[in-house]
Order: structure tokens, then sequence, then C-alpha cells
């Protein structure tokens, strides 16, 4: 009967997520809210992440509220690209955020 918050790293998939929240809500959860520390994946990542192509990225082809219908939570937010920079104290020529913008620190053929 509570209300829970869960805090993930990313949603890629969106598979993941969505099992998670299903185990919450068997548990007795009465709410569950999803908060994650990235910005949405909506492009792919060739420099480790095992995302090959935009189809596989559940951000790329739906919005924030379709997400969170897909997951099943009661809201969902994601933490904002400037969020993660100050976070960690990096600007954008310190850290590769192509997999947020699509902008490819080399060009990806």
């Amino acid at each position: 009967g509570k209300r829970v918050v869960m805090v993930d790293d990313s949603i890629v998939r969106g598979t993941t997520s969505g099992r998670i929240v299903r185990l919450l809500r068997d548990a007795g959860a009465r709410e569950v809210h999803v908060r994650v520390s990235s910005p949405p994946y909506m492009h792919p990542c060739y420099y480790g992440i095992d995302t090959p192509t935009r189809s596989e990225l559940v951000a790329s082809r739906e919005g924030v509220e379709e997400i969170r219908r897909r997951i099943g939570a009661d809201s969902l937010k994601y933490l904002g690209l400037e969020g993660v920079l100050d976070s960690i104290g990096l600007g954008p020529d310190g850290f590769c955020e192509a997999c947020f913008t699509g902008d490819y620190p080399i060009s990806v053929s």
C-alpha cells in the first residue's frame, strides 16, 4: 500500500524497467513513480553500449507518456542533459552525449 519511487540509471529498451515496476506492484506498491538519472536514449551508441539501431531504443519511437504507460509507472521523469553535465562537473566537450543528442564526436557511417 506504499508509494514507491524507483530510480534507474537509464531506460534503453524499456523491458527491464517494466519488469521492475510489475515486481514492485506485485509486492504491494500502490503507486510506482520512476525517475531516470539520464536523458532518454534516442540514438545508437557505437562506443560501448549495445544499442546498434534506433529501432531498439524506446525513446526514439515513443514519448515520455507512452513510455510511462508501457512500463506501467504512475509517473516518469528523466534528468535532462544539463543536469547530467552539472552533476559530473564536465562541459559538453568532456562528455560524449551522442546517444542523447545524435551529435557524434567523430563521423559515423
